[in-house]
């Protein structure tokens, strides 16, 4: 095997690795989300009134449906990928399908809890969305750090 085709193979290992945690990040987060009918997490943690709880449970409730389509979404088109490799095809245009559904999918959970932010103090705000923000966000923020670490001397150079 050529280095080009196992270059091609490496970048493809990686897309679906990066791809399935971020699959399995945004569902588990949107799981989180729509299993959350009970908030009492949410105003124990950042000690809030019952006016703040009222106005946040109305931006959940809003919230909920836009997640669960978004969420149903990115499985179609996860199943997209997982039937057009397992039958050989090329998946380049679906993978960016899905990329962008995912970052959709970010977007959206991210304007979400900047809203719900808004309704808290100023401090437990910036707590609260500072913790959304990694929950969101972190998962692909250490991929590519370590994806983009240069590898030791000798290693990952040279022919093969």
């Amino acid at each position: 095997m050529n280095r080009a085709a196992r270059t091609i193979i490496l970048a493809a290992v990686i897309v679906l690795v990066a791809g399935a945690g971020a699959y399995l990040c945004a569902m588990r987060l949107c799981a989180r989300q729509m299993a959350a009918d009970d908030l009492s997490w949410l105003k124990r943690e950042f000690r809030l009134s019952q006016g703040e709880m009222s106005r946040i449970r109305q931006l959940h409730n809003g919230y909920l449906p836009k997640c669960r389509e978004m969420c149903a979404k990115i499985a179609a088109k996860q199943g997209e990928v997982e039937k057009a490799l397992a039958t050989g095809e090329v998946v380049d245009q679906k993978l960016i399908e899905l990329g962008m559904l995912r970052a959709q999918c970010q977007a959206q959970m991210l304007r979400h809890f900047q809203d719900v932010s808004r309704e808290m103090s100023t401090e437990q705000g910036k707590r609260y969305l500072s913790e959304m923000e990694r929950l969101t966000l972190g998962f692909h923020g250490e991929v590519e750090r370590s994806m983009g670490e240069t590898p030791p001397s000798g290693h990952g150079h040279g022919k093969g």
